[in-house]
């Protein structure tokens, strides 16, 4: 393994993996925007999931999904970004505090973005509501989280894939199933916000290596041209 791919926040192994489930996710994101655009009722498939608008959910798991539902809030969202931050300088890897920036904010710029150009809503006109901004935070981050760990840990394709698909399952659910259950998005939503994750996230950490590769170099070239 030479340094460069040992500091990379995407691993190599996985880069063609990510690429592909990329693009795909990408796809459904824009599919499910173009049906939903400007709707404010749950749809077809929102129906046959569940009732979406209707907050049912009881203690205790009431409280399990209020609990979830702040971690995508901005200080839960906060708390969870500076943890990670500092989980990554302590072990000295500037370029992975970076990525964990970069990944979650990018993605939920993304996602307001989305929201304004979709226009879907839920619980009155001022209630954007697809892509779940809540839903792709959570899942980035924990994609972020697995694609370092897969680089810190050596992992192989195979190995690497299943944590990274393992972690974005998980993360998701619990927060797809936290903002239904609390009737704060359409289940279609849930699966917006998951898959902006998906798209989002493994471009995020190309640029990032790209960018950071790039500004290492430039010493290196910059001493060569003067020696000549």
């Amino acid at each position: 393994m030479t340094r460069r791919s040992a500091t990379a926040v995407l691993p190599p192994s996985l880069r063609m993996w990510l690429g592909l489930t990329a693009v795909l996710s990408a796809l459904v994101v824009v599919v499910l925007g173009v049906l939903y655009a400007g709707h404010s009722e749950p749809g077809t498939v929102d129906r046959w999931v569940v009732q979406p608008t209707a907050d049912s959910v009881r203690p205790p798991w009431r409280n399990v999904a209020l609990a979830t539902d702040f971690l995508g809030e901005p200080a839960g969202a906060a708390v969870l970004v500076v943890a990670a931050v500092t989980g990554c300088l302590l072990v000295r890897r500037p370029r992975a505090a970076v990525f964990v920036v970069a990944g979650a904010g990018t993605t939920v710029v993304t996602t307001t973005l989305l929201k304004s150009l979709v226009g879907r809503t839920i619980h009155g006109d001022d209630n954007l509501s697809y892509p779940s901004g809540h839903t792709a935070f959570l899942t980035a981050l924990a994609l972020v989280v697995a694609l370092l760990a897969t680089g810190r840990l050596g992992l192989g394709r195979r190995a690497g894939a299943l944590l990274v698909l393992t972690a974005a399952l998980v993360a998701g659910a619990a927060m797809g199933w936290a903002q239904v259950a609390l009737g704060a998005h359409y289940p279609t939503d849930v699966l917006g916000g998951w898959c902006t994750a998906l798209a989002v996230t493994p471009v995020t950490a190309w640029l990032v290596d790209r960018t950071a590769d790039r500004t290492a170099n430039r010493p290196v070239d910059a001493g060569r041209r003067d020696r000549r």
